[in-house]
């Protein structure tokens, strides 16, 4: 029998995946279902391995690629999302495979079959460079800006911010360039001790934090060392975090 497990935060697309592996996978065991980031680094670090893993990118505290940071995982990886802007080509390099919701029998058949003829070194094979994928930082950042293409240095970079689903980085220059990455997949290439996902629009550079103020409701409002499109606010749930990461000294490189 193969035992998965489901990383799935939303409570119909995880009943849907169920059933297909029910009717058309009945050689797989779902051993459980987890609906979030700390939910599921508590039960791999806890709990023994699965087989494969279906695991949605975002979830509802933060994108699933900080499971790998916090817990071993060797296990394949299923990629699952509801959004193709996701599908870059590392995904399917690196994993088992990639599919887009709402997911259907053929796409998830395809995946069983495709991780049942693997012979037992690849399937540790694709386990490590799933990992080694959500572990490597990007430092240089390729931008086109008219007709001329830039490489941007992680260190020169500010904040990275979204709006109508345009996303830039701005410079401690002032310069704002653009970048054909989601917010999503930046924060995946950015180091943590460097960059913090702020809120929804806002991935912040430690550099540039300038001063914190106390805004309504027990939040923080973020001043940078260059202007803002608009204010960035840290939600009350997140100032703990944040703060933790803002006193964490950054190791020497």
């Amino acid at each position: 029998m193969l035992r998965a497990l489901i990383i799935e935060d939303e409570t119909a697309a995880a009943a849907n995946l169920q059933a297909i592996l029910r009717d058309t996978a009945p050689e797989v065991e779902v051993i459980g279902v987890l609906e979030s980031v700390a939910e599921s680094v508590e039960y791999l670090r806890s709990r023994p391995q699965p087989d494969l893993l279906f695991m949605d990118i975002h979830l509802a505290d933060g994108d699933s690629f900080r499971i790998f940071a916090e817990a071993e995982i060797a296990a394949p990886v299923v990629f699952t999302t509801a959004y193709d802007r996701y599908a870059l080509e590392a995904f399917k390099v690196n994993s088992i495979d990639y599919l887009l919701k709402p997911l259907n029998s053929a796409d998830v058949r395809r995946a069983i079959d495709k991780f049942l003829r693997l012979t037992g070194s690849e399937s540790r094979a694709y386990g490590s460079r799933v990992k080694a994928m959500v572990a490597e930082r990007q430092e240089t950042f390729l931008v086109q800006v008219r007709d001329r293409i830039i490489p941007l240095h992680r260190d020169k970079i500010a904040y990275c911010y979204t709006s109508n689903e345009k996303v830039t980085a701005c410079g401690f220059d002032g310069e704002i360039y653009p970048l054909d990455r989601t917010l999503e997949a930046l924060q995946a290439l950015l180091p943590e001790t460097d960059f913090f996902r702020a809120n929804r629009q806002f991935i912040v550079s430690r550099r540039a934090v300038k001063e914190i103020v106390v805004w309504f409701g027990s939040r923080l409002s973020l001043a940078l060392q260059v202007p803002t499109p608009e204010r960035i606010v840290i939600s009350k749930a997140r100032v703990p975090e944040f703060k933790a990461w803002l006193r964490s000294v950054r190791p020497a490189e």
